[in-house]
């Protein structure tokens, strides 16, 4: 094609050095990019600057999966109804209620040049991928350079902190808001000290239990530059870059945290004459009210527009209602900026004093970090923007707005969180549980900090990682990837002692006759996951009628659980592996009754089994079998030798469309327990690829 008649894609890029930033055709930057696919398809960019990167970036997630990139803006933008209807609005309500539109707009207009010429450059490359695929299906006409940044904020404000405040679902103003149950589950992240190394070299383990299926799902990525970027991990579908993996020299990992980072305000509104006056110290404010308008698709698939009276005080947005009193959230940096220049300055640390001296900021404002670097320094930080309150209320509930006493008085401090460097017992783990019960020796002291900083306790997978952890005195690069597929269900250690304790006790064993061999089954069992066990299946049932009414008896709740098998499956016999699958067609409309698809079984286990490779999974409609929807999306494990190494797995693959072999073709690999390596090196990645192009140029 002439290239006078390429589409006249536009974007301003800051060019090192440059004290004007040139305008630049998107045909002209798609020649300074080239994508390196490897045999998974996994898009390695190589650019000539971090922009073109950004660029090849953008191209290649279009390229991937266009349609989940274009829903996952339209929720951000507070679209979702145009697409999802009536279930759409409560969700789109809440997003313009916290404004994400709007100051991700403004975000953008204050970014530093680097910064802009990433997002413009991610942006541009999305759209000329539009461009040069006119018949893609979309509701968006383009993507802005400011939709990434509304994506960042739609994922942890809106996602995020709304939901842990704890506002019940009748509470919020507009009916029918309620959190995604294959939202968030967790995530594991383990480093150990060359002390603990076989190799002498560090090691990190990098496990997010993200939602395979929605808004939520990994695309891992490896983005390279001549102006010395090097990075590879995963990231969301809409970021423009990887923001948890590892580069030559510095490797993190983010587990999810409980830093208390949002409150909730009892406004009162009382002054009939004044309708936006609420009380505050021995006077009103005025609340700010504007309205909105959303649309909402009909099932002739026409839009109708709806308008929205929204409302804020100074504290934040009134987002519900209790007890016929306006609730205003506040959210720890809402009207911010800077989360995604923090992810990049992270990507660019080379060692774990620039990864800590890249987080001062503290606009990444939440998440567990632990790292690992080629010096062999080990590191993490109970990370999070935590407010400065007064101590003498409980942040646990609504305060009264009207109380000046209830005001934040800044931050706390990157140095004030509680963290650990190079532990003297050579290794650390977390896997969402309290950073007070990293290791075994030397952990930070829980007195040293404020109690609303930290909210959560010990979890079962951290139980389960320490003791595997301690007892292993040196690990090799072999044992650390066989690790990262644990099975063994550390819970069991906890529970089964009472059950065999109750089936011991004097005429237990006569009066339940009939649960003689599961009892034997579960003795014999070696606590492991298999596909081929049935005690794996019987356990996990068991565990989770315990866990639902902690009050039932062991053997009574064996007994439900053998009943609840034998009433689906015709026997409680049933190997793991029969019941618990992979899938990736679990969210496609109308693909089929799901039984009758093709599925993988997997070892994986719930994560209150307390087990490493976690893998949720639930029966869908009239399935008998269970199909995973979380857990382990993206496994890692890194090395920090003089050439670092690097292996890792996703879920399924890198490709949304069903027609592509990379729909699920790691799918085998994650179900076997079995990792893949990670080319990082330019050399590395020339050599894996199996096609070479420039995006959208012949």
């Amino acid at each position: 094609m002439p290239r006078s008649h390429w589409p006249a894609v536009f974007l301003v890029l800051a060019l090192p050095g440059a004290s004007a930033a040139p305008e630049l055709q998107a045909p002209d930057l798609a020649r300074q990019v080239t994508i390196h696919r490897d045999r998974w398809g996994i898009a390695h960019v190589v650019g000539k600057t971090d922009a073109a990167t950004g660029f090849g970036f953008g191209y290649a997630q279009a390229e991937d999966n266009w349609p989940r990139l274009e829903e996952n803006y339209l929720r951000a933008l507070g679209r979702y109804a145009e697409v999802a209807g009536t279930s759409g609005v409560a969700p789109d309500r809440l997003n313009r209620t916290l404004e994400i539109p709007r100051l991700a707009r403004e975000e953008y207009s204050r970014l530093d040049p680097r910064m802009r010429g990433l997002v413009d450059g991610f942006a541009a490359g999305i759209n000329w991928w539009l461009a040069r695929n006119p018949a893609a299906p979309r509701r968006l006409a383009r993507v802005e350079p400011w939709h990434p940044l509304a994506f960042i904020r739609y994922n942890y404000f809106q996602n995020g902190f709304a939901r842990s405040t704890g506002i019940a679902s009748g509470e919020y103003l507009t009916a029918g808001q309620r959190w995604d149950p294959d939202a968030a589950i967790g995530s594991n992240g383990w480093v150990i000290n060359p002390s603990r190394s076989a190799s002498g070299h560090a090691l990190l383990f990098i496990n997010p239990h993200l939602p395979f299926f929605g808004p939520g799902q990994v695309y891992e990525g490896h983005l390279m530059s001549e102006e010395g970027w090097n990075f590879t991990g995963y990231t969301r579908l809409g970021f423009p870059l990887p923001y948890v993996g590892h580069n030559e020299r510095l490797g993190w990992v983010s587990t999810d945290n409980a830093a208390d980072l949002a409150d909730l305000y009892l406004e009162t509104f009382d002054d009939p004459n004044r309708p936006l006056a609420y009380r505050y110290g021995d006077g009103y404010r005025v609340a700010t009210e504007w309205t909105d308008t959303i649309r909402v698709r009909r099932e002739d698939g026409s839009l109708e527009p709806r308008v929205l009276t929204l409302r804020k005080t100074h504290h934040g947005p009134i987002v519900a209602n209790r007890a016929g009193r306006p609730l205003a959230l506040r959210m720890a940096k809402l009207e911010g900026d800077g989360w995604l220049a923090e992810w990049y300055a992270m990507t660019r640390a080379r060692s774990v004093a620039q990864l800590k001296d890249a987080m001062r900021p503290l606009n990444m404002l939440f998440g567990n970090a632990m790292a690992a670097d080629a010096d062999g320094n080990t590191f993490y930080v109970y990370n999070g923007a935590v407010p400065r309150r007064d101590p003498s209320f409980d942040w646990t509930r609504p305060v009264e707005g009207r109380d000046p006493r209830t005001e934040w008085s800044g931050y706390h401090a990157f140095d004030e969180l509680p963290q650990l460097t190079n532990p003297v017992s050579g290794w650390m783990q977390n896997c969402n549980g309290t950073p007070f019960l990293l290791t075994d020796v030397g952990n930070p002291d829980s007195a040293r900090f404020p109690r609303y900083m930290v909210r959560e306790g010990d979890t079962r997978r951290a139980m389960r990682s320490r003791a595997l952890l301690k007892k292993t005195a040196k690990w090799t690069f072999e044992g650390w990837e066989r690790a990262a597929f644990d099975t063994y269900a550390g819970w069991s250690d906890s529970t089964l002692p009472a059950l065999f304790a109750a089936w011991d006790a004097p005429g237990a064993a006569e009066a339940h006759r009939e649960l003689a061999p599961l009892v034997a089954a579960l003795r014999d069992w070696d606590r492991r996951g298999t596909v081929a066990s049935v005690p794996t299946t019987l356990f996990a049932r068991w565990r989770g009628q315990r866990d639902r009414r902690p009050a039932l008896d062991p053997l009574t709740a064996l007994d439900s659980a053998a009943k609840e098998l034998t009433r689906v499956h015709g026997t409680w016999q049933v190997p793991w592996g029969e019941l618990n699958r992979l899938q990736r067609w679990l969210d496609r409309a109308g693909a089929g009754p799901l039984d009758t698809l093709p599925s993988l079984p997997v070892p994986g286990l719930d994560p209150g089994d307390g087990a490493v490779f976690t893998f949720t999974a639930s029966s869908r409609g009239d399935s008998r079998r269970q199909y995973g929807f979380a857990g382990g999306t993206y496994i890692s494990v890194v090395e920090f030798g003089p050439v670092v190494r690097g292996r890792a797995v996703h879920v399924f693959g890198q490709s949304g469309d069903p027609a592509s072999p990379h729909f699920a073709d790691q799918a085998p690999l994650y179900a076997a327990g079995r990792l893949r390596e990670v080319p990082l090196r330019i050399e590395e990645v020339r050599e894996a690829a199996v096609r070479t192009y420039r995006p959208g140029v012949p």
